[in-house]
C-alpha cells in the first residue's frame, strides 16, 4: 500500500505523480490520504478540499480501482521533515507500506527574509534514513512538469535533460484565475476541480 499525504486539491501534476508510484511499486494499492484540517492562510478550506477530492474519485475509479481515497482530519504543522516522520508513522497506522515524499514537503519560509526554511529534499534524506527503523519504504519523485498535448507529464530533470519547453503556472496565478473568472488549462487542472472551486468562490479560501 503506498500511501500520499497532501494539504490542497489533487491537479494533474499530483495525479501523475500517483500513477507513477502505483506503477513502480508492484501490485500495490494507492492511498490517497490529504490532511482535511485547517493549514495556511490562503489555503483551500478543508470542506471544499473534501469535495474537491470526492468529484475526482468518482471521475477517475473506472480507470483506477486500485486507487483508495481517505481522508485524514488533522491540521497541518510545517514543521518540515519532523513532520515527514510524523506522516510516515500516521500511515503506518493506516496499513501503508510505503509513502511518497514530494519536494520540500510540509515545508515553510522564514518570516524575516521568505527564504525556504528547509532544504528542498531535506523531508525525503530524513525520511529514507528511518524508513528500516518505521518499517516504512520511501517512495519519492521530482516535480512533474508538463511539457505539451504529445509528450504530458514527465520529471523535471527529464525535461531539462531533454531540452524540452514547460508549461508553468504558478499556485497564485492559479488562484487569481480562479478568482477573475479566467480560463483554467486543462493539463494544468481537472474541470471537475475547478468548477467546485469557482463554485466555492471567496468561501473555499481560509
Amino acid at each position: 500500500v503506498v500511501a500520499f499525504q497532501n494539504r490542497n486539491p489533487i491537479h494533474r501534476a499530483h495525479f501523475e505523480l500517483l500513477k507513477c508510484a502505483q506503477r513502480d511499486v508492484k501490485d500495490s494499492i494507492l492511498l490517497v490520504h490529504p490532511t482535511c484540517g485547517p493549514t495556511q492562510p490562503g489555503d483551500i478550506d478543508g470542506l471544499v478540499r473534501i469535495d474537491t477530492y470526492e468529484a475526482l474519485r468518482k471521475e477517475t475509479e473506472q480507470e483506477f480501482p486500485m486507487f483508495r481515497w481517505a481522508y485524514l482530519p488533522y491540521s497541518m504543522k510545517m514543521a518540515g521533515p519532523r513532520e515527514a516522520i510524523q506522516h510516515m508513522i500516521i500511515r503506518k497506522n493506516f496499513g501503508a507500506t510505503h509513502f511518497i515524499i514530494g519536494r520540500d514537503m510540509a515545508g515553510t519560509k522564514s518570516t524575516i527574509t521568505g527564504d525556504d526554511f528547509y532544504g528542498a529534499y531535506d523531508a525525503q534524506e530524513t525520511g529514507k534514513k528511518f524508513e528500516a527503523e518505521l518499517g516504512m519504504k520511501v517512495t519519492h519523485y521530482e516535480n512533474m512538469v508538463y511539457v505539451d498535448e504529445e509528450t504530458g507529464y514527465v520529471e523535471e530533470s527529464v525535461a531539462k535533460k531533454t531540452g524540452k519547453k514547460v508549461a508553468k503556472l504558478s499556485g497564485t496565478e492559479f488562484r487569481r484565475k480562479l478568482r477573475a473568472g479566467e480560463e483554467i488549462p486543462e493539463w494544468f487542472a481537472f474541470k471537475s476541480v475547478v468548477d467546485i472551486l469557482r463554485k466555492a468562490g471567496d468561501s473555499a479560501f481560509c
